[in-house]
């Protein structure tokens, strides 16, 4: 039987002059930001939607700051199901808007994700709605897996190494997943995140899993306070060379400015986190550490995840709270 055609594109594997010269090697773009969802959600979401949600199901229900909602909705419009998205207050009035657009119900609660994500899991109990959980799944893992396979196939050999954001890890989880799938195991992957939205980082320092008092950090779709389990047990088991690294919310914006600048395109914050390792220097800083090597044993790659979060009105909000 034919499997099912995926809601995600190819999307564009981009070379940029303007940050290779930064960096000092080739540095390639991976745009998520062109997925019809504004993000690379929709890869682990669209394959997880089509394995637990039949025609005959009741609706699925996504506790989302953002993306992942926007995802849950694309799909669940797709798959003519009805989907809820229950989305904390910290959440911009764009987000809700653009929600209701796909034909999502949007409801509001609590401030963080965590909060949203418990009133999700209650729908799943009294109105049997099927979860879609943001981040911490092995089919949502599965579905991001295919950019791993998409840059392979863009790239004549291994790259020197991989750049992503880390909110939940979901992300992460993916990459590793496809990582090892493609023969890539050796490849340092970087994983960057804001100051104030670093559950991954705190683990990793602790050495153990812990929960952030809260989320502080500008970077809202990377809210949540506590990352992944499996995420972390990348970590433990020690086959991947996994590099974790923080900048400021200011850092972040910087990027999505600069980024905005010379790419002509525009990410939200989370997705600048990432960017940031190279604009604010990260990369140079760890090849001064040794953790890196002089030169990458190939070319950068960025994986630029998107954001639907972000207007020129939520950019020049950020540029008043930030500066």
């Amino acid at each position: 039987m034919a499997s099912p055609k995926a809601f995600h594109i190819n999307t564009p594997f981009l070379e940029s002059i303007d940050m290779s010269k930064r960096a000092g090697t080739n540095v390639y773009l991976k745009m998520e930001s062109s997925q019809p969802s504004g993000s690379f959600k929709i890869r682990g979401i669209g394959h997880l939607c089509q394995k637990v949600a039949g025609p005959e199901s009741k609706g699925v229900v996504c506790s989302s700051g953002g993306n992942a909602g926007m995802a849950t909705a694309y799909v669940a419009r797709k798959l003519n199901i009805p989907a809820t998205i229950i989305v904390p207050s910290s959440s911009p009035e764009l987000i809700r808007e653009k929600l209701k657009d796909q034909g999502a119900t949007v409801r509001v609660v609590g401030m963080v994700w965590d909060d949203a994500n418990d009133e999700a899991l209650r729908l799943t109990q009294t109105d049997g709605l099927t979860y879609v959980p943001p981040f911490d799944h092995p089919l949502l893992w599965q579905g991001h897996a295919s950019i791993v396979r998409e840059i392979k196939a863009s790239l004549p050999s291994k790259p020197g190494a991989v750049v992503l954001s880390v909110g939940g890890g979901g992300l992460l989880c993916g990459v590793v997943e496809g990582m090892k799938e493609v023969g890539w195991g050796s490849v340092p992957i970087i994983c960057m995140e804001t100051e104030g939205a670093d559950c991954f980082n705190a683990a990793v320092k602790a050495g153990k899993i812990v929960t952030l008092p809260d989320i502080t950090s500008e970077a809202k779709c990377l809210g949540s306070k506590t990352v992944c389990s499996q995420a972390f047990e990348y970590i433990k088991e020690g086959n991947m060379n996994i590099i974790s690294e923080l900048v400021t919310d200011q850092q972040a914006l910087q990027a999505v400015e600069t980024f905005l600048d010379e790419e002509r395109v525009l990410v939200e914050l989370a997705c600048g986190a990432a960017l940031a390792a190279v604009y604010c220097g990260v990369i140079q800083r760890l090849q001064g550490e040794g953790r890196l090597p002089v030169p990458l044993a190939g070319p950068l790659v960025m994986i630029v995840c998107g954001g639907s979060s972000i207007n020129q009105a939520q950019l020049e909000h950020l540029k008043k709270v930030l500066n």
